[in-house]
């Protein structure tokens, strides 16, 4: 198995990296992620990415796409899970579509780590998109690894976001004041 990991984030990476060594199973990283806002926590979430794969000695795919048009200006108007299923689609089918161009087997995205993501609409939507791109889509439930991820981030330093990464997610966080941009 050779598989594109979509990778939302450094801390989502820690722990995929440790199961799919554990599971023996070859992959490359891919950050892919448009819909992070404002452009200063895109490329602080793209650098961190950068800099962990970079320490674990992990191939990588960046793509350093920024589009807050869309997200402000054709989203703005949908509920949130019609937005996620946007965000989910976008990034998954990418995922998949740069797996099967460049000769992976499979495919899947560390947003199945997080308990606070729409976990049946990933599943589906990486299903999806491995049947348009003919490139299977490796599912397994990974969120009993979420805190153990974060305790990784944690203790190697990487940053850990307050929001999942919109613009309408960063309006909506209560964490919002606490975040910084230097």
């Amino acid at each position: 198995m050779k598989l594109l990991l979509h990778v939302c984030c450094g801390p989502c990476l820690a722990a995929f990296d440790e199961y799919f060594k554990q599971k023996g199973i070859q992959y490359s990283g891919y950050f892919y992620n448009p819909n992070i806002h404002p452009y200063l926590e895109n490329t602080r979430r793209m650098r961190t990415f950068m800099e962990y794969a970079a320490g674990l000695g992990l191939e990588t795919i960046v793509d350093p796409q920024f589009d807050l048009a869309t997200w402000e200006n054709k989203l703005g108007s949908l509920s949130d899970s019609e937005r996620c299923a946007y965000c989910y689609k976008r990034r998954i089918e990418a995922c998949a579509k740069t797996a099967a161009a460049n000769g992976f087997t499979h495919f899947t995205t560390t947003l199945l780590i997080s308990p606070y993501q729409d976990h049946d609409m990933l599943r589906e939507t990486g299903m999806r998109a491995g049947e348009k791109f003919r490139v299977e889509f490796y599912y397994h439930d990974f969120r009993e690894l979420y805190r153990h991820g974060q305790d990784i981030a944690r203790e190697a330093g990487i940053y850990r976001q307050k929001y999942c990464g919109c613009i309408y997610s960063y309006n909506d966080s209560r964490f919002r004041e606490k975040i910084k941009w230097d």
